[in-house]
């Protein structure tokens, strides 16, 4: 397998592995993912529909997770403790809205297993099996086993993907993050940039739509009366 880890845990990082691609793959290699970045190549029915999804918004209470790295299991413990914690205090699940934008280097947790393991997204996004406390060949959050996430004091958790979507949760991820990314790991395994970026677009997990940019989505939730919680 080959080694795709590039080293794109942290901002800093995202940015290094970007002025590094550019030198190592010609400065026009990466005009193209920049300049889709600014039009991402939404159509306008595309725009329309992603607009109207977020007017699911709807609940009592809600809130947007803004999800830039993949943090441990947070990106989705937080969502299920916000659920618990508003029953607890007499809130239930349907009156409650939450949404969970991933963008960045959480993008990964939005894809199906098999992308895990032929671009090898562990190493790449620095994102850690919780069973193996490796880098993960598998997307981890995506129909995990019966007591699979354990939370001291709680016990067991409910917060695969497909369990907060059963109670509720919306999830999306940034497509401009996915332009870039895939654009870099093409360069590196000699792969046309629009082929990787269409595989990840067909492998994205049940009923979580690509945005524009995570960005448009977090503020598109906030104008439907989310507040805002950044991951960490």
């Amino acid at each position: 397998m080959q080694n795709n880890d590039l080293n794109v845990s942290s901002r800093r990082g995202f940015l290094g592995t970007l002025a590094t691609g550019a030198a190592a793959l010609g400065v026009t290699t990466l005009a193209t993912p920049f300049s889709m970045m600014a039009s991402p190549g939404f159509t306008p029915d595309e725009i329309t529909g992603a607009e109207e999804w977020f007017n699911k918004i709807k609940g009592k209470h809600r809130i947007v997770f803004d999800a830039t790295e993949p943090h441990d299991i947070f990106p989705f413990a937080w969502p299920r403790v916000f659920l618990l914690t508003n029953a607890a205090t007499g809130t239930v699940e349907k009156d409650c809205s939450v949404v969970v934008v991933l963008r960045h280097a959480a993008i990964p947790y939005a894809m199906e297993d098999k992308l895990w393991a032929k671009y090898n997204f562990g190493e790449m996004f620095k994102a850690e099996d919780p069973a193996t406390k490796q880098p993960a060949m598998r997307n981890p959050f995506w129909k995990p086993k019966p007591g699979d996430f354990k939370i001291p004091g709680i016990g067991n958790v409910s917060i695969g993907i497909n369990e907060l979507q059963d109670s509720g949760v919306m999830f999306c991820v940034c497509d401009a993050a996915m332009t870039v990314y895939s654009a870099i790991v093409a360069g590196k395994m000699n792969m046309e940039p629009a082929d990787v970026k269409k595989e990840w677009v067909a492998g994205l997990l049940p009923n979580i739509p690509p945005m524009p940019s995570g960005v448009w989505a977090v503020n598109r939730a906030q104008e439907k009366g989310c507040s805002y919680c950044f991951v960490r």
